[in-house]
């Protein structure tokens, strides 16, 4: 076969933590599709990929595969790849890099796309499991997006099945905890539902990510979005708590709440303080927490319950004591991608060009949090 008959799909999204992983398209777009914050697959229909489809795009990977490594040892590198073959089959068969990406960085991980690949029958899904590592024998970590209403539908044993075929890890968008936080932005799940979901998946061995959405209780129920939130991840006590910051896309569903005056979004400091008092009510699990997001302010807030605790508390509350203005210094940093935590402002090289920056919005009269809010923007 000719290497431009070599075709699979591939969807819109993944997790940042599967930056590395080979993305295999088990559905397309989302199944519920009506949260208010999420724009990624709105006008789009939900479908299941038939077995065959998955099947041939396998067979299509597999074949990529080959063909890179034939051009690994055309070039001397004896089907090694390393980034000159990565570079050579991006230059000339770049509908394949993404394989080439994939087996450079270890071919080791697959995430199956879209937004709720676990729609499809547990049988159907054990024979894509097997058939995924029968044709790449060196995957050791299969993970997917699942919704909490579609875990509930599946059984302990199911789950447990699916883990016995190969899937280690389920990512869930849990966004809140607050049952009127979930009912405004449409999310279609109670944070009771959310607990025996991630309930199921921790019983079956599966390992479990539980996604935190900062800022979606919005001025209103902010309180309440950390509290609530915190209590429900405690009944969980999930793997991974990963936290991501709510930013609203002009044409969302969100962003024309907003023009309604229906939602009052927070600020950057606001939401920091949310984060505060969510982290405050975390007690009695044993999770990592995770702020791997370029939109989170805070990167540095990482470590392994109970005991990193107190060091992840003084990454927010030493943010919270700063003035005001070095506090906007280092959101100018942060959002522009020079600064990675609030200590870098003592690089005085950084500090230079940031300290231009915000005496050049004060003479424009844009403050600092207008001006970010544009800059995000290119992030979503």
């Amino acid at each position: 076969m000719a290497v431009r008959e070599i075709d699979f799909e591939q969807g819109p999204i993944r997790p940042p933590s599967e930056a590395y992983s080979l993305l295999l398209r088990l559905t397309r777009n989302c199944p519920w599709n009506r949260c208010l914050f999420c724009p990624v697959y709105k006008k789009r229909k939900f479908s299941r990929r038939s077995l065959e489809e998955i099947k041939a795009d396998l067979e299509a990977m597999a074949l990529a595969a080959e063909k890179i490594g034939d051009m690994s040892r055309q070039s001397g590198f004896g089907g090694r790849v390393n980034r000159e073959v990565a570079a050579l089959v991006h230059a000339k068969h770049p509908h394949i890099f993404q394989i080439a990406f994939w087996l450079l960085h270890g071919g080791e991980r697959v995430f199956l796309q879209d937004g709720d690949s676990l729609l499809l029958p547990t049988d159907q899904l054990v024979e894509v499991l097997k058939l995924l590592k029968e044709k790449f024998p060196t995957v050791n970590r299969v993970t997917t997006y699942a919704r909490s209403r579609t875990l509930l539908r599946r059984s302990v044993q199911e789950l447990e099945k699916l883990k016995k075929a190969g899937l280690n890890r389920i990512h869930v968008g849990l966004e809140s905890g607050s049952d009127r936080v979930l009912e405004f932005m449409k999310k279609g799940v109670t944070g009771d539902q959310h607990v025996e979901a991630g309930r199921r998946v921790k019983e079956a061995g599966l390992s479990l990510s539980e996604y935190v959405l900062l800022g979606l209780g919005g001025t209103d129920l902010w309180e309440e979005h950390a509290r609530d939130t915190a209590r429900v991840i405690n009944e969980i006590n999930p793997d991974f708590i990963r936290m991501r910051t709510l930013t609203i896309r002009p044409g969302s569903p969100l962003a024309d709440e907003v023009r309604e005056g229906n939602f009052k979004p927070l600020g950057d400091d606001e939401i920091v303080r949310e984060e505060e008092l969510f982290l405050e009510n975390l007690a009695g699990i044993d999770s990592y927490i995770y702020s791997d997001h370029i939109l989170n302010l805070l990167e540095d807030v990482q470590g392994q319950l109970p005991e990193d605790k107190e060091a992840i508390m003084a990454v927010v509350q030493g943010y919270l004591s700063l003035p005001e203005k070095e506090r906007d210094l280092f959101k100018l940093g942060r959002r522009s991608g020079c600064l990675r935590s609030p200590q870098d402002l003592q690089k005085q090289s950084e500090r230079d060009g940031l300290e231009q920056l915000y005496r050049r919005l004060q003479v424009q009269g844009i403050s600092v949090d207008q001006y970010l809010e544009q800059q995000l923007l290119q992030f979503i």
